[in-house]
């Protein structure tokens, strides 16, 4: 496995399905600043409703997937995720079909995310179940406080470096603002 972070305001993306699963994958997708275009030959009510005018009623074209650089599949048979995928490979759009490994380019890992801080555990598709039980260890470990450190962390970084703070430097104070929160192993937030 590669593991990379897309850009969702680099890369056109889509999903391609029908129910609960697709919707859910959708659903990320935009949380996760992403504006993804559904395809669904049979969108229920509640599809409908959520992908607004991003829902396309037929199940995507050539060309469709041609303009595209990442597509998920869910919710279909495994003969028309095959096609789709037989179809996203031929014009180079990379294809995640939910739960068969051989039609997946790549594995979409659990997420947790604080603020900027995105923190993700795959197992390659090996065991779903696995997966879930480290992002649960991980939102254990980075509760939500990080969100607000990151946002200090990002501020203090940026003061250092326009007054010319070399890395030690600048690793030192966030080391410091992480610990005077409790963020650190074995650290209590700081009253003062």
């Amino acid at each position: 496995m590669i593991p990379i972070t897309l850009d969702p305001a680099q890369i056109d993306v889509a999903v391609v399905g029908k129910g609960t699963l697709a919707l859910r994958r959708f659903r990320q997708l935009r949380d996760l600043g992403a504006d993804p275009l559904f395809f669904s030959d049979a969108p229920d009510a509640e599809i409908v409703a959520e992908a607004g005018a991003r829902l396309r009623r037929r199940r995507p074209t050539r060309k469709d997937l041609h303009a595209l650089q990442v597509v998920w599949v869910a919710g279909l048979s495994e003969t028309d995720s095959g096609e789709i995928a037989a179809d996203a490979r031929a014009e180079k759009t990379l294809v995640n079909v939910e739960d068969v490994l051989p039609f997946c380019d790549f594995h979409t890992p659990a997420i947790v995310q604080r603020g900027a801080l995105l923190l993700t555990a795959s197992t390659g598709g090996a065991s779903p179940a696995a997966a879930r039980f480290a992002r649960e260890t991980l939102e254990a470990a980075f509760p939500e406080a990080w969100d607000e450190a990151l946002v200090e962390l990002a501020a203090a970084r940026s003061r250092a470096r326009a007054n010319g703070v070399g890395p030690a430097a600048i690793s030192a104070e966030a080391q410091a603002i992480l610990a005077r929160r409790g963020l650190l192993p074995g650290e209590t937030p700081s009253t003062h």
